[in-house]
């Protein structure tokens, strides 16, 4: 019996629906609440408040506390009095107070109102625009609806209040340039990625060991834009304390990563299965080399670009030093290719496996917690076998042998 044989396009959405129907039940009961706080005693929207902050620094030109945590949580509490206890660490690019600028203007219900509803415009036009070129799944367009709304890494975006749904529109904007050939245009998509650093890492690495320097000069040409901007706005010594900030990040991981069973890297992976952290971190070393070779053998081969862009999303996820659970709405992209794919070739056993694979994903996605008890975050074990997939895949389609 073929492993994926049992889920048919019906079943997948049946459960699909059933856990949307849960997700979106708990969100809406959660949010349900008078007043800005949800039923966690937490402020609606979590890390929004930080980002709101943020703007309301850039409207007062006040650069100078946008690394200060301990001014930014004072201001916080000024502009949602009943948030008492929130403390964010301030490690993004000062570009990113800028972009909240505007709806620092607003109340708070009313921005956090106005950033949610953009964010479900840019996850819905995203999984649009690449459903789009999935041929194969044209004839599943219900299936593949009921599986965007019970996406994991959308739930968490919403419930966050974070700004994933960007890094997802630039990844996505960077694939339909690669189709089209336009590399100038995908790398400066990627370059985008700067204000999330830590998810273009991967996508670093390949496109300069693949030599694709087109793609290189736009990415490069995106983060000079979007650091000057931040030094013309506030002035050069905001990027001193930015790259400050980033010197000393390390000892501030604990009030990055509170819950680390919520994230879902190679570098959580190692952190939560081993109890000894320089052993952890050679580990996640060198399983993070492992894992750019093999995308990278992925993208000097001569494979259908839906394959290897899903194995750089993959890889961009497992490698990323600090990967929290929103941060996975990146991968519907990759859900979306390498579902395409194993439709186009459902006779192939590695067709079932990726079926089942990507199956599993969505309640591994959402068992974060378990981690906590068995060690073992179960969902990066996942991901890793799908980029082996996609490595094989490339290796068959390159060499043109069964595998």
């Amino acid at each position: 019996m073929n492993p994926g044989s049992w889920l048919t396009p019906r079943r997948v959405r049946i459960h699909g629906l059933l856990l949307a129907v849960c997700l979106w039940t708990v969100y809406a009961v959660d949010m349900s609440t008078p007043g800005l706080l949800d039923r966690d005693g937490l402020v609606k929207g979590t890390d929004f408040l930080h980002f709101y902050t943020l703007g309301t620094l850039a409207s007062r030109d006040r650069g100078d506390l946008l690394y200060d945590m301990r001014a930014q949580a004072d201001l916080a509490r000024e502009l949602v009095p009943e948030n008492s206890n929130s403390v964010y660490v301030p490690l993004y690019g000062p570009q990113v107070s800028l972009v909240f600028a505007p709806l620092a203007r607003l109340s708070y219900g009313w921005a956090l109102t106005a950033w949610l509803a953009l964010n479900v415009l840019i996850y819905g036009f995203c999984c649009y625009a690449v459903w789009k070129t999935c041929l194969n799944l044209q004839e599943h367009q219900w299936t593949v609806l009921v599986l965007a709304i019970a996406f994991a890494g959308f739930f968490h975006l919403l419930l966050w209040g974070q700004t994933s749904g960007l890094a997802l529109l630039c990844f996505t904007l960077a694939y339909l340039a690669l189709r089209r050939d336009q590399k100038i245009l995908a790398g400066w998509a990627i370059g985008s990625l700067i204000f999330k650093p830590q998810l273009g890492l991967a996508a670093a690495v390949v496109f300069v060991c693949v030599l694709e320097w087109k793609v290189v000069f736009g990415a490069l040409v995106a983060v000079a834009l979007q650091l000057a901007a931040a030094c013309m706005h506030y002035g050069a010594e905001v990027m001193r304390a930015y790259f400050h900030a980033l010197a000393n990040m390390e000892s501030m991981l604990l009030l990055l990563e509170p819950r680390l069973y919520q994230t879902h890297s190679l570098r959580s992976f190692w952190s939560l299965l081993i109890p000894w952290p320089r052993v952890a971190l050679g580990l996640y070393v060198a399983s993070t080399l492992g894992v750019l070779l093999l995308v990278v053998q992925c993208w000097k081969r001569k494979a259908s670009l839906e394959i290897r862009y899903a194995a750089l999303l993959l890889a961009s996820v497992l490698v990323s030093p600090h990967l929290t659970v929103y941060d996975l709405v990146i991968l519907a992209l990759a859900f979306l290719l390498l579902g395409d794919w194993s439709v186009a070739h459902r006779e192939e056993s590695r067709s079932h496996w990726l079926q089942v694979l990507l199956y599993a994903c969505y309640p591994l996605f959402l068992l974060g917690p378990l981690a906590r008890i068995i060690h073992v975050q179960m969902s990066v074990v996942a991901l890793t076998l799908l980029l082996w997939v996609c490595w094989r895949t490339t290796k068959q389609q390159s060499t043109g042998l069964s595998i």
